[in-house]
């Protein structure tokens, strides 16, 4: 066979004979019966099957195609991937912000390693983790639809409902109002049982203030209940975030018995530009102020018409202050002289919670060189509020009286802490007050016959009790005077008619009996509904 010469054409050779391929020269040669040997047509053919399969060992080297989208699953494989989910890690209390991009927007969880990711596209965050790291299926977290990625069909299985209900829970009304009519209880994913309602709350470094406070007002009923209950997509995202948190603490499928207020910590440290945290501590009584007020107005409460929103309607009362003016004066003896203006200013204030001034600690050890705990009772810091007792604060004298109609829920605040120009401190007296038999208002509120009638009590039950506890700050120095403030919040559970004792994640119980041995910081007393005001024992 001659050689093709650079200058002719491959048509002009088509019917010479092409060398036969690697392939055939390993053959065994024409068999011994005397068969015709290949045509060239037929040799030509072989050479191209035999090329084709050399190309088959280079397939190896090509790029790989992206996977195929897919709208739905193939039929017989809608569960796929779905034996992978751990519902061991997913923890849905956290800011829902993408692990990579830190943003905020269309994000979604990995229900393999519980992981955030934005998007779903064939070049989103999420997309490329399913394909480095094989977990392929994704939560949205605001439409809760499942999805298989990279494929990207939703996937519609009633075995996910569990995973859709604790990312966020929601009640019919029917649910709401048992809450606090039986005793309820519950499992976690371990078999471990808890209360809904009564779960631990996550302390990621110093949040304990913003816990206790959270705990209290997610048992004042009609709070919770409107915030169950009601949708608030088109709130501010604090009213969300506070609704997704009450939801949470008491929901009876949950994976574990404890939550975590990340979320609604990094929402209020925003807000209140950065003066409430969760790496300082803050009084909780100033927090409290503040939540209730941006609560208000988050609510569409006005700043000016009272009773415009759910927070006023259950905590705003009014509150009648009778002012006298204090003159200072020399006589002829040069002798100073205090009078009192003849005339009584009367005002007319509202109020969502009421301080308790706490009487002096003492200064000096009994006779058993021991430091005196000095007791008060509730009913005696609050004759601040009888009308008659008066008390000097910026040269006048002022008496203070509760009106009617007087709100479904009290708030107390005994004050303990008090700061100068050098230090701050703290007044360890105890308040004493019964727990079993309640709060009688009715020595503080200004008669009003056509309110209540005249002479009969007014009877207020203790929901729940903040107190404070002090803590050294360093262990190994004996007396340092360096103390740590810790807080707990003392709950009832009326559907079994006990008490329990919340600090972090730790939740026992307490007998009724030693409620007030803790320095009572914040007390929540909500109005006994029994008209009579029979006493409860």
């Amino acid at each position: 066979m001659s050689k093709r010469h650079a200058s002719e054409a491959l048509d002009e050779l088509y019917g010479v004979d092409s060398p036969a391929s690697k392939k055939s020269r390993f053959d065994e040669g024409p068999e011994l019966n005397g068969t015709a040997t290949a045509t060239p047509s037929e040799k030509q053919d072989d050479s191209i099957a035999d090329i084709e399969s050399e190309g088959d060992d280079f397939e190896d080297d090509q790029p790989a195609k992206a996977p195929i989208r897919q709208s739905a699953p193939t039929e017989g494989y809608g569960d796929l991937y779905l034996d992978t989910i751990d519902r061991n890690v997913l923890d849905f209390d956290f800011e829902k912000l993408c692990s990579i991009s830190l943003s905020n927007i269309n994000v979604y969880a990995c229900l393999v390693c519980g992981k955030y990711f934005q998007g779903r596209g064939p070049k989103s965050h999420a997309y490329f983790h399913a394909l480095e790291d094989g977990h392929h299926v994704f939560i949205n977290m605001e439409t809760q639809k499942v999805y298989v990625l990279p494929e990207g069909y939703e996937v519609r299985s009633k075995s996910l409902d569990d995973i859709k209900y604790v990312s966020d829970p929601r009640y019919s009304r029917e649910e709401v109002m048992e809450l606090d009519r039986k005793p309820r209880a519950a499992w976690t994913l371990g078999g471990k049982q808890y209360t809904p309602g009564y779960v631990g709350m996550n302390n990621i470094k110093e949040n304990d203030y913003l816990n206790v406070v959270v705990q209290a007002l997610s048992h004042v009923g009609p709070l919770r209940n409107f915030l169950l209950l009601e949708d608030f997509s088109s709130r501010p995202e604090l009213v969300k975030r506070c609704a997704i948190l009450f939801r949470k603490i008491w929901n009876a499928r949950a994976f574990k018995n404890h939550v975590s207020p990340h979320e609604l910590l990094q929402e209020i440290s925003l807000r209140s530009n950065k003066k409430f945290t969760l790496t300082e501590q803050s009084d909780p009584v100033d927090f409290l102020s503040w939540f209730l007020n941006n609560l208000h107005l988050g609510l569409g409460g006005s700043k000016t018409k009272p009773g415009s929103s759910i927070i006023q309607r259950i905590f705003q009362g009014k509150l009648k202050v009778e002012s006298q003016a204090i003159t200072a004066k020399a006589d002829v003896g040069d002798r100073l002289r205090f009078e009192e203006a003849a005339e009584v200013k009367t005002d007319i204030t509202r109020f969502l919670l009421l301080t308790l001034d706490l009487p002096p600690a003492p200064l000096f050890q009994d006779e058993l060189e021991g430091n005196i705990i000095p007791q008060v009772a509730l009913t005696t810091i609050l004759a601040k509020y009888d009308g008659v007792k008066a008390q000097e604060h910026l040269a006048q004298r002022k008496r203070y009286r509760l009106m009617h109609p007087l709100p479904p829920f009290l708030i107390f605040h005994i004050k303990r802490f008090s700061k100068n120009k050098f230090v701050s401190e703290r007044n360890p007296t105890i308040v004493t007050f019964d727990a079993r038999v309640g709060l009688d208002a009715s020595p503080y509120v200004e008669p009003s016959p056509a309110d209540h009638p005249p002479g009969e009590p007014i009877w207020y039950d203790l929901v729940a009790n903040v107190t404070h506890e002090a803590v050294r700050a360093k262990e190994d120095v004996a007396d340092t005077g360096e103390e740590r403030k810790t807080w707990k919040v003392q709950l009832k559970d009326k559907g079994r008619d006990e008490w329990v004792v919340c600090q972090d994640l730790f939740v026992e119980g307490i007998q009724k009996e030693l409620l007030y041995l803790g320095e009572s910081y914040l007390q929540v007393w909500e109005r006994r509904r029994d008209p009579k005001g029979k006493q409860k024992r």
